[in-house]
């Protein structure tokens, strides 16, 4: 069972992350070109950036507060991208070998994700008429 902590801990950090990526998105694509969505790639390289840093200094820091592990990666990362998780999870299956397993994953991820989001639009578009 989530303890309450666990719980505030990711609403907390969902708040401080949710809001950081409004302020991101907005600043770069004012600011910037849009050839591409230059402010959710921003969001999506600094989280994984954030996450990478942020496990390897859990690992070598193992006393850390579970709740703040929970509030910095969950909460603030989660809200800020969940595309940091779905790399430090494919940065673990290259470094452990595990090179078919990664590139499904990287696959799954980048068009599965492409191809849900496309069948959400439509489905919506075509259902609302």
């Amino acid at each position: 069972m989530t303890s309450t902590l666990s719980i505030i801990a990711v609403a907390s950090g969902g708040a401080v992350g949710a809001t950081l990526r409004l302020l991101i998105n907005t600043t770069i694509n004012k600011h910037f070109s849009h050839f591409l969505p230059l402010g959710t790639l921003t969001v999506n390289l600094i989280g994984s950036l954030l996450i990478g840093l942020l496990f390897a200094y859990f690992h070598l820091n193992t006393a850390l507060s579970p709740h703040l592990k929970t509030f910095m990666v969950t909460g603030i990362l989660g809200a800020l991208t969940t595309y940091s998780t779905f790399a430090i999870e494919s940065f673990f299956l290259l470094e452990a070998g595990e090179y078919s397993h990664a590139l499904l994953n990287i696959t799954l991820n980048l068009f599965g994700t492409i191809l849900f989001a496309g069948i959400g639009y439509l489905s919506m578009l075509h259902f609302t008429k």
